[in-house]
């Protein structure tokens, strides 16, 4: 019996003039976001250089900063405003510059550089002193006066989870959290809290935070960011599943077989690790991303694309989720190997790495979901540094179609159709199927459609928090967690984590430049003849 033939096309679609006029075009009138202040406690800060600026730097180059806007940087350092900004100048040319080397643009926009530093103040001071926020109650009172931002303000804390609590209560002492709302609850002018995560580090801390936190504030005026969600095929994927009729009548347990998510990482550590001796993969990845992304494709279709209703349906899907078994799980440590080419050590040889540490730098995971849609259908993740590729990617299987037509044929086995929503590197969506070959014998080619949102829409510089700031801006938290959905994503992963610190692993358990330990192989392989997707498709590896 001949082999069936595999042709994957995966070339980019050239538009005809006629396509390319019918093209979907982006929105350009997009509103500029309310009048506010936003206050970064940790201005001199990795977070604040690599992502703040450069996000505020292109609202301001697009327009979509409010006129009616200033940046106040908090942070311990001696420096005058005129130094902070010199120095943020000179790093947004690494971290942008790169990003617009990539769409041929050749230099910052100094003109919207300059609206931006117009508008930037810094104060130094103690974030546990209370005579700093008597600075920053000043700073927002010239702030409303200079610029006109009508007492709205915005505290970012930029700063170690060890901060969040003491940060939010001098805050709440010195009444800066307070909103002056009328008789139905809005505010004449609001203040709004954005917490970076980690949100804790285990169920119990979770749970403390939170209480603390909400002593403060109410939840509306809390904003969780999490980068992973200003990625334009992460938003897409409710559009994607709910205006397509296509697609929502087979998102069930009817239909799919399983869902693969990946987040390969070819990065190692990179110098921090102070931060993942105390954190290790599963508690960076998997609460807040890996869980986010799970509860984007499986929950229920929402009544308005509203906040609350958004929100309350991606809540019912971790409460119908039973805790993770340990057995259903598989941690790995990078050992020493070549990553793109160059030779790069094991974790534990890293800078502030123990020699015996049995922190893990991947996780694999076995999540089930018990409710109507998705009884039976497992969820796999799987998240590592110092991977084979970088890879961030939702990949649905569909069920196999029956043998029985095509026995008497040269056909001898059926692929699997696959849905795939690529969210890192290359945003898009692929849909591979089953098609006749050009040949007089019954033989099957697997094709694959690809959308790319480059091909479609333009691109433009990006760092991946533009959208949640300009959201945090407009009061919008539809991409933001709730209290409830933190607490529920820690539920989950508790009796790993548990598990964990008791049970030592033979580490390094997987090379760099792998796509990780064989345990995760068979974790996968436990459920039947289910199998990882490739980090890097065969179709690369024969390149």
């Amino acid at each position: 019996m001949p082999q069936s033939s595999t042709m994957t096309d995966t070339r980019p679609i050239e538009k005809s003039a006629d396509a390319q006029k019918s093209a979907p075009q982006p929105k350009r009138d997009i509103p500029p976001a309310d009048p506010c202040a936003m206050v970064v406690f940790g201005a001199n800060g990795d977070m604040t250089k690599r992502l703040l600026i450069p996000a505020l730097y292109n609202l301001s180059r697009t327009k979509v900063l409010p006129d009616n806007f200033a940046l106040i940087g908090v942070d311990l350092a001696e420096q005058s405003t005129q130094d902070w900004c010199e120095h943020l100048h000179n790093t947004l040319k690494t971290f942008v510059g790169k990003a617009n080397a990539e769409l041929g643009i050749s230099q910052i926009d100094e003109a919207a550089w300059k609206r931006l530093v117009a508008r930037m103040s810094y104060i130094q001071g103690d974030i546990t002193k209370p005579e700093l926020y008597e600075k920053i109650r000043g700073a927002l009172s010239e702030a409303e006066e200079s610029h006109g931002t009508r007492g709205n303000a915005i505290f970012y804390l930029a700063v170690a989870e060890r901060f969040f609590c003491i940060a939010t209560e001098q805050l709440g002492k010195a009444k800066l959290t307070d909103q002056n709302e009328d008789v139905d609850g809005k505010p004449s002018f609001w203040r709004r809290v954005v917490i970076e995560k980690p949100f804790g580090h285990s169920l119990e801390s979770a749970r403390q935070l939170d209480a603390r936190i909400l002593r403060t504030l109410r939840e509306r005026q809390i904003f969780r960011i999490d980068h992973f969600l200003g990625k334009d095929t992460v938003q897409s994927i409710m559009a994607f599943r709910f205006a397509n009729g296509l697609f929502e009548p087979i998102w069930n347990r009817d239909r799919i077989d399983h869902v693969q998510i990946t987040a390969a990482e070819t990065v190692g550590v990179e110098g921090r690790g102070n931060f993942y001796e105390q954190t290790g993969a599963l508690r960076d990845m998997v609460p807040n991303h890996m869980l986010t992304l799970l509860s984007m494709v499986a929950m229920e279709p929402p009544t308005g694309f509203d906040a609350a209703s958004i929100l309350a349906k991606k809540v019912e899907v971790f409460a119908a989720m039973p805790s993770v078994k340990p057995e259903c799980a598989v941690r790995g440590q990078y050992g020493a190997g070549t990553v793109l080419g160059k030779p790069v050590k094991a974790y534990r040889d890293e800078p502030n790495v123990a020699q015996d540490s049995n922190v893990e730098t991947y996780v694999a995971m076995k999540l089930e979901i018990d409710n109507w849609r998705w009884a039976g259908v497992p969820f796999y993740f799987r998240t590592g540094k110092h991977m084979s590729r970088r890879l961030t990617e939702i990949a649905i299987r569909f069920k196999q179609a029956p043998y029985t037509p095509f026995q008497d044929t040269a056909v001898d086995t059926l692929r699997p159709n696959w849905l795939v929503l690529s969210i890192a590197p290359d945003e898009g969506i692929s849909l591979q199927f089953e098609v006749k070959s050009r040949r007089p014998v019954v033989e099957l080619a697997a094709v694959k459609m690809d959308f790319h949102y480059d091909d479609w829409f333009p691109k433009e510089p990006n760092v991946g928090y533009e959208t949640l700031l300009y959201d945090v801006m407009i009061g919008d938290r539809t991409l933001f967690m709730r209290a409830d959905m933190v607490e529920q994503s820690w539920r989950i992963v508790q009796p790993v984590l548990d598990a964990w610190t008791t049970k030592d692993t033979d580490f390094p358990n997987y090379e760099s430049g792998s796509d990780g330990p064989k345990e995760a192989d068979k974790l996968i392989a436990r459920d039947g003849d289910r199998t990882w997707r490739p980090v890097i498709p065969a179709s690369e590896q024969e390149r």
